[in-house]
This record gives structure tokens, C-alpha cells and sequence, in this order.
């Protein structure tokens, strides 16, 4: 056996007991979230596990992504340009097929890799990791007989470690590309209560909460409990289909049972809310309790009535409030709707892909212009909420 070395486990059962003991403060690494994104994966992504070893001891762990994505699932609205669906249909000869990620495609930041630094390098372990992906490639192409065409590690910050590792990425053809920027919300010490948040507003943000509150006045919001969930798994799924299927570019849809999965699975640290308009379920925001980071995770709304009672927008502020007065340091707003988000507080912060297609013939160029097509760096104008 070798010093260091790794497994690779198909399911989260054969995970070993060891794997919940590693000091990471991340839930979605610990095995509770891994089954319940097991239960219920979009059915175009496997997810792989592995434990990196040193002789006998685990030193690290990785979530690796087995992806097929075909046009259908990456462009999901059809009543684009003519000019467009060209461009569609040229990307998608480089991206459709099958890809592997390292992290968790699911959810913005860095979800895929944890190691003990003081048992074993970066470089170790990233080289380790490529050995994973050497032979789950392998393992794909024997099994399904399909050809790994695009290989990521995904979402990391500019301060992020793994960028000291430029020989590793350079060795292996990995090309750093910059992508949309994660809005993050960080709370302020002096913020002991929502009041408190809301007080730091000037004039015209202050008037702008005023406005969305008094606009879902006649709304109910309250949590949704684990029989509630299971019982309304369809109005939910529609919900959240009606926003996901109005984005730009997607690569997965979730399945039905998504919700209801993380909450068997994650109990308290998983909470749906949902919005009622005469007794009907007419929106609904989810988050994720990541330790002292509160993660804004999948929502969905009633389309027709979203501009009315500015459902969006009452969410972002229940996600905030809901941050400070449970005393998270952290929220995490993702990379969507950045302009909004701002708009209540959030700030943008940059995030980084290292990618390559498995064929060596498509250039570095070609293959920014592809990620720039699917995950443009949009201009948009941040808010400053605060006095």
C-alpha cells in the first residue's frame, strides 16, 4: 500500500466512520447532507466519494460529480434568438456529454474537498484527487461506455489556498477562469436583532423595506414541517421549476423528492419556509444552518403574483433577518440576481474555475469563450443600502 493513496465509495452506506470526525465545518462534506443528495440527485449527476488515506488514516475527503449534460438540460427556454440557438448549438457541442466536478455543481462555493494540512500537502492531496478522477474515468468508460469530455474544480474565493497549487493546475491542462461572483451577506456585531439591520438603512432603502413589507401584508409565511413537505413535494417542485426554468442556463433539474430528502436527512438544519395566500402555497424559500454560515439554498414563486406582493424580495429580507436574530456570521446569497441582493446588503466576492476539455485539439480559448457564453460576467450595478 502506499503512503498515501485514496477509495472510491459509490454510496454514502459505504462511507467510513471515520469520515464525520474530520474537523471541517461544512455540512454539506458531512454525511447527513451526502445522503440526502444521494436520495434524491437530479438525474443527470452521480455523485462519487473519496477518502484520501495516509497508510491507514483518512487525511482527506472529496465529492467528485459524474455530470451528463445535454442541450435540453443546459438551455431550458426555447424562445431565444435564431442567432442564439446557433450559439447554443456550437457550446453545447462542447459541453454536452459527460464531465466530472470536484465539489458539489448543486450549490455555489467550494462543497467538493477537505484535507488535514498537517498530515498531508495540498499538492498530495490534489494530485491524489487527479488519481480519483484517472479512475473514475476509466471506471465511466467501462461501465457506461461514455468518454469524460469536461473535468472542473469548482468555486473557489481569490484568497483561497488552493491557488498556490499553479503547478499542479498547469501540469494537468487546468485553465483558471473567473465566474460569476458569490454575494455574500456579512452580519455586523452591533446586529443583535432584525430592527437593528433595519436601522442602518438610509432613506430610500429604508422606504424600500417599508414598501415590500406593507406589499405582503395579507401574506402568510411560516416553516413547513416534514409532513407538510411530503404532502405538497408537487406545489413545491412547480414553485421552484417556475424560477429555475426561467434562468439563463442550467445544468440539472432537481428531482421532486429534493426537499423532503434534506429535511429527513438534515432535520433542524434544513428549513423550508413557505409564503400562503388565502390558505394557497404561492412561494417558498429554502436555507441551509452550515455552522456559523447560513446558506440561501433553492426557492420558488407563483410568477403571476411575484411582482404584486414583491415575493422575491420579502424572501431576501426573511433570509437576513432570519440570519441575524439566529446570530449567523455569514450568509450566502449566491450568484444569482446580484443587483436585488446588493440591494439588501449583500456584497459581491469573486470566485474562480479551473476546467479542461479532455480534448487536447480545443484551445484555452475556445473553451473561455464557452464559459463565458454559459456563465457570463454580467455588468450590473451594486447598491448601497446602508447609511
Amino acid at each position: 500500500m502506499h503512503l498515501v493513496h485514496f477509495n472510491i465509495y459509490n454510496s454514502v452506506d459505504d462511507i467510513p466512520k471515520d469520515w464525520d470526525a474530520l474537523p471541517v465545518e461544512d455540512i454539506f462534506l458531512k454525511t447527513t447532507f451526502l445522503k440526502g443528495l444521494e436520495q434524491s440527485s437530479p438525474s443527470n449527476i452521480s455523485s462519487y466519494f473519496i477518502g484520501i488515506f495516509k497508510e491507514a488514516t483518512l487525511v482527506g475527503v472529496s465529492i467528485i460529480q459524474h455530470v451528463q449534460m445535454y442541450l435540453d438540460d443546459v438551455f431550458r427556454d426555447a424562445s431565444n434568438s435564431f442567432l442564439k440557438q446557433i450559439g447554443k448549438g456550437l457550446v453545447s457541442k462542447f459541453v454536452r456529454g459527460n464531465g466530472l466536478v470536484v465539489g458539489n455543481l448543486m450549490h455555489t462555493g467550494q462543497h467538493g474537498i477537505y484535507f488535514n494540512k498537517e498530515a498531508i500537502s495540498q499538492d498530495q492531496f490534489l494530485n491524489t484527487i487527479q488519481d480519483a478522477i484517472d479512475e473514475l474515468s476509466s471506471y465511466i468508460k467501462k461501465t457506461f461506455n461514455k468518454k469524460i469530455r469536461i473535468i472542473v474544480f469548482k468555486d473557489y474565493f481569490e484568497e483561497d489556498g488552493i491557488h498556490e497549487s499553479l503547478g499542479f493546475f498547469k501540469d494537468q491542462n487546468l485553465y483558471k477562469i473567473q465566474v460569476q461572483p458569490n454575494m455574500l451577506f456579512n452580519i455586523q456585531d452591533t446586529w443583535i436583532c432584525s430592527e437593528d439591520y433595519i436601522a442602518c438603512f438610509n432613506k430610500k432603502y429604508r422606504r424600500r423595506y417599508k414598501t415590500a413589507r406593507k406589499k405582503s401584508a395579507n401574506l402568510i409565511c411560516k416553516e413547513l414541517d416534514e409532513n407538510f413537505i411530503k404532502m405538497y413535494s408537487k406545489e413545491l417542485f412547480k414553485l421552484y421549476e417556475n424560477v429555475s426554468n426561467n434562468a439563463r442556463v442550467n445544468s440539472f433539474k432537481l428531482s421532486q423528492n429534493h426537499f423532503l430528502s434534506l429535511k429527513q436527512n438534515l432535520k433542524e438544519s434544513f428549513k423550508v419556509y413557505g409564503y400562503f395566500l388565502n390558505d394557497e402555497l404561492i412561494g417558498f424559500y429554502s436555507l441551509i444552518l452550515n455552522y456559523d454560515t447560513l446558506e440561501t439554498y433553492f426557492l420558488g414563486y407563483n410568477k403571476e403574483l411575484q411582482h404584486k406582493y414583491q415575493l422575491y424580495l420579502n424572501m431576501l429580507f426573511n433570509m437576513a433577518c432570519f440570519g441575524i436574530e439566529n446570530h449567523f456570521k455569514t450568509i450566502v446569497f449566491a450568484r444569482t440576481a446580484m443587483e436585488i441582493k446588493s440591494s439588501i446588503g449583500a456584497k459581491p466576492n469573486t470566485m474562480h474555475v479551473y476546467l479542461k476539455h479532455t480534448n487536447h485539439i480545443i484551445a484555452n480559448t475556445v473553451l473561455k469563450c464557452v464559459v463565458k457564453f454559459m456563465n457570463p460576467i454580467r455588468n450590473w450595478q451594486e447598491r448601497h443600502p446602508f447609511k
